[in-house]
């Protein structure tokens, strides 16, 4: 690609959207222009290390203001939208759904509406190769038992806040491009993992409270699974899905790796028994307790990504046992980074026990 290609990431200093913003400065050629709210787990840090590049730039900003969207489309003219901007913690949806639905629904309205104006103003030969495209998760699609996977196919089913606002984005995204025609390209992922993850999620949370030597608190009976994906591999997956995926299409990601959340936290602390033993002597497992489930707790979550390894010849290159190896090597590496943010404002309490009257 020549450096002329612009790609606009919204969301772009968050967990998946900077991982996704470090490889395409250091892989390609695209100019790249991020718009980030930094609320809570928006983190500039997560930058630094392409911050001096000159094919960068950071626009702070929110997708929901729509004379700033307008004014931003016009002045670098984007030829590649993802769209990652998103309140994304089933438990803080729990608590407070209303901020879910302004950032997930009203800003993914926004931005459709800011490209498609953008879209529709563009030189024919530019038009033709613009896409919008849309990340989106499996959540969307509601809980499986023992058996199945997800698929391209697969009804929707939401049941929490946080995944009912990630439906109701997906489908915006499908009505603006059969109703208006806007090239879109829509992608849906398991739970991801890996480097800069913010520390409220599960894997980063049992990382750094097995570290502290604190109780790593566990679910119900931990027998919830999940399909993880490393997030090197799925920022892959965006990139090859933007570039060659078929307009209109949507593509399943996942890792291949289903877990239930029992396993992932008794892998870490083996783990770290290696990387970094207790002073004791002692187990990280020692350190597992069980608490109460959370409200909607979808039981399974698997994906079939085979249409996307078939027609985009994409396959994962973690395994979970060496996707984690590498996520808490980089945890213990990079403690600046993570007790920065324990310091502030998220101390891993507890979320999502709330229950609306």
């Amino acid at each position: 690609m020549t450096s002329s290609r612009t790609v606009l990431v919204t969301g772009g200093a968050g967990f998946i959207g900077s991982a996704l913003v470090r490889n395409l400065i250091a892989e390609t050629e695209y100019q790249v222009v991020v718009i980030d709210a930094l609320t809570y787990a928006g983190n500039l840090t997560s930058l630094a290390e392409i911050a001096e590049s000159d094919r960068f730039q950071f626009v702070h900003g929110d997708i929901c203001d729509g004379e700033l969207l307008a004014k931003l489309f016009a002045k670098i003219q984007p030829d590649i939208v993802t769209h990652l901007a998103a309140e994304s913690h089933v438990d803080r949806s729990i608590d407070g759904p209303g901020q879910f639905v302004q950032t997930n629904i009203v800003g993914t309205y926004s931005l459709l509406a800011a490209s498609t104006a953008h879209w529709r103003a563009m030189p024919d030969d530019r038009k033709a190769s613009f896409r919008f495209h849309h990340v989106s998760t499996d959540e969307v699609f509601g809980e499986l038992h023992e058996q199945g996977f997800f698929t391209e196919q697969s009804a929707y089913d939401p049941r929490s806040p946080y995944s009912a606002s990630k439906a109701a984005s997906d489908h915006l995204v499908r009505a603006w491009h059969h109703t208006y025609g806007l090239p879109v390209v829509l992608t849906n992922c398991s739970n991801n993992y890996g480097p800069y993850h913010f520390p409220e999620k599960l894997i980063p949370l049992m990382i750094i409270k097995c570290l502290a030597g604190e109780p790593l608190p566990i679910y119900g009976k931990g027998d919830n699974i999940r399909d993880w994906l490393f997030v090197d591999d799925h920022v892959r997956a965006i990139q090859s899905v933007f570039e060659r995926g078929a307009i209109g299409d949507s593509y399943m990601v996942g890792g291949n790796s289903e877990r239930t959340n029992l396993q992932v936290v008794e892998t870490i602390c083996d783990t770290l028994d290696r990387l970094q033993p207790r002073a004791d002597g002692g187990s990280y497992r020692d350190q597992i307790s069980f608490v109460i489930d959370r409200p909607g707790h979808d039981f399974r979550y698997a994906i079939d990504a085979s249409k996307l390894r078939e027609q985009l010849q994409w396959v994962p290159l973690e395994t979970f046992e060496t996707g984690m190896e590498r996520t808490i090597a980089w945890f213990l590496e990079r403690r600046d980074w993570w007790e920065a943010i324990i310091d502030g404002s998220y101390r891993g309490e507890r979320l999502g026990q709330a229950i609306l009257g």
